[in-house]
């Protein structure tokens, strides 16, 4: 699971739904990048951190992804 990405969204105050309709993916789809199970294309990372306001190659890095832009 993605704890950083769960706790990113809450500490922005959004909803699974409304993350996924500002990143323009289902919410679905959404939920399975959070839980982990779904790694996010490069364009679909981008969005999800433009809309949660992050740095996209958190999805990517093996640090502690809880960095901001």
């Amino acid at each position: 699971m993605r704890l950083w990405l769960k706790e990113i969204r809450g500490e922005r105050g959004y909803t699974q739904n409304e993350v996924s309709c500002l990143s323009k993916i289902s919410r679905s789809h959404y939920t399975r990048i959070e839980q982990g199970t779904k790694k996010p294309s490069v364009n679909t990372a981008k969005n999800i951190a433009n809309s949660l306001r992050f740095n996209w190659v958190n999805f990517f890095s093996s640090d502690c992804p809880k960095k901001e832009q």
